[in-house]
């Protein structure tokens, strides 16, 4: 009985064996390579971005890759990977991988950094590559065809050009585009015949990017519309708290170089020259606010008055508008009689009018 139970164990145990054997052989080493080398670069880098490469072809792709790691200074590494294999690595680098599953689909490739995910999602958007035109494909910018030497010999294609309304004339027995003509504007659908004669004039207008799906920092995810930020909007929305600052340190009188020249004085300078004018006190440096705010005031009383005014004697002289060029030199003799005949206000009566605005 004992033989025969050691008998089952043996055997028991040549199927563990053979069941583990079996299932190491499921996993090729270059997956555990691949899932180690992830989860190393999850750790050492604070931020990864998750990169959508649906209907992104190689060839493009690599073209990316090499300006992104030129215009990045080296500081990123790309690696397109497996959402599986990039899900374990994140679980063994103590990452919840519950916030990125909806964004683990598909084919992806992760850029590792210790940059700020913003600086990397603008490089993304500034990054592209260019590859030819299939029809049916949508123009993205407005696409020319330059003039030239096309290397065509005379034939069908002619008929081409015509139908695509480009000039076209036959010199050294090949065909030439008479002059520089636009074929595509943006947004319009791209013909067949049109495809043809972009590729075999190795024109590509079909632009590539790479679009993010979202970025990782610090347990936060940042989805792909949250990335992309508008840098005027938020390059004037810091002008104006600057300002703000300046203005709220200039009313509290807080002592910083900074304030004190840009708005502090200025503003106690403005200040001060209307509650001069407001006062009626004249001064070499207040006289033109005062004397300029005392005829704003009697302009606004003559218009107050209306035809009382006129009755009262009252008139005031008004600018005329400016006169079109062609009777600027007949217009400007009028003004130059006029203003001989204008009478020159005294020192005695300016000093009166001021007397009786500002009762000094």
């Amino acid at each position: 009985m004992a033989v025969v139970c050691g008998s089952a164990w043996e055997r028991g145990a040549r199927e563990v064996v053979v069941i583990a054997k079996a299932h190491a052989k499921r996993i090729p080493e270059w997956k555990v390579r691949e899932v180690e080398e992830l989860t190393e670069l999850v750790k050492t880098h604070r931020t990864f971005v998750i990169v959508d490469l649906t209907k992104v072809p190689t060839a493009q792709l690599q073209r990316i890759r090499r300006k992104l790691e030129r215009k990045l200074g080296g500081q990123v590494v790309m690696r397109v990977a497996k959402n599986t294999l990039m899900r374990l690595a994140l679980q063994r680098a103590g990452v919840d991988t519950k916030k990125l599953e909806e964004y683990l689909t598909g084919t992806n490739m992760f850029i590792f950094s210790n940059l700020n995910p913003f600086e990397i999602a603008l490089a993304l958007d500034k990054v592209y590559a260019t590859k030819p035109a299939k029809p049916g494909d949508v123009a993205p910018t407005e696409i020319v065809l330059p003039p030239g030497n096309t290397g065509f010999k005379p034939g069908p294609i002619m008929s081409v050009f015509g139908k695509l309304k480009v000039p076209i004339r036959v010199q050294g027995g090949t065909i030439w585009i008479a002059k520089e003509t636009r074929v595509a504007k943006p947004g319009d659908v791209i013909s067949p015949e049109l495809a043809s004669v972009l590729q075999k004039l190795g024109i590509e207008p079909i632009i590539v990017k790479l679009k993010p799906k979202a970025a990782y920092e610090g347990g936060v995810v940042i989805p792909a519309d949250k990335l992309m930020i508008d840098l005027e909007e938020y390059r004037s929305m810091v002008a104006q708290a600057y300002m703000a600052a300046l203005m709220v340190g200039a009313e509290i009188g807080y002592p910083e170089p900074e304030i004190l020249e840009k708005v502090a004085i200025p503003l106690a300078v403005r200040r001060a020259l209307a509650v001069a004018a407001e006062a009626g006190y004249v001064t070499p440096e207040t006289a033109e606010y005062v004397i300029g705010t005392a005829v704003r005031r009697a302009l606004a009383v003559v218009a107050a008055l209306g035809d009382t005014a006129k009755e009262l004697g009252i008139e005031v002289q008004v600018a005329a508008p400016a006169a079109p060029a062609a009777e600027e030199k007949k217009e400007e003799k009028e003004e130059e009689k006029e203003e001989e005949k204008k009478e020159e206000v005294g020192e005695e009566e300016l000093a009166a009018g001021l007397e009786s605005l500002f009762g000094f």
